[in-house]
């Protein structure tokens, strides 16, 4: 088992790590619309899915993985009436493998973020 840590995504903000790699299996940690410096990114939930993706991007490829290695995400939103909006940003991100995946609606995601995503990838 190895822990994945970059400076290219915000630092876990718990007893956590960003990523653990176990044989070519890597499972990210949930990203939050954090940027790398640990400022939450304004706007709504594009703006914010956006910046989770630029996270993933950063876990994924210091864990030698990338989007297209992307065989599962657990998605959890605030509100569904942002599934839609969601979804237009997500399908930019996953476009020639498309992972199985999970949608919920949460009550409070952590530093009042409106989306968040973990993912499981082969490891190259």
């Amino acid at each position: 088992m190895k822990a994945v840590q970059t400076n290219q995504a915000p630092a876990a903000i718990g007893p956590y790590s960003q990523g653990i790699i176990v044989n070519n299996l890597f499972f990210s940690s949930g990203q939050i619309p954090l940027t790398a410096e640990g400022v939450m990114t304004l706007g709504g939930v594009k703006e914010q899915t956006h910046q989770v993706f630029k996270n993933l991007a950063a876990v994924l490829s210091e864990a030698g993985a990338s989007f297209d290695t992307v065989v599962k995400a657990t998605v959890f939103i605030k509100s569904m009436d942002d599934f839609a909006a969601l979804n237009e940003v997500y399908g930019e991100y996953f476009t020639t493998n498309k992972p199985a995946r999970s949608c919920v609606e949460v009550a409070r995601l952590p530093k009042d973020a409106l989306v968040e995503i973990e993912v499981i990838a082969l490891v190259k």
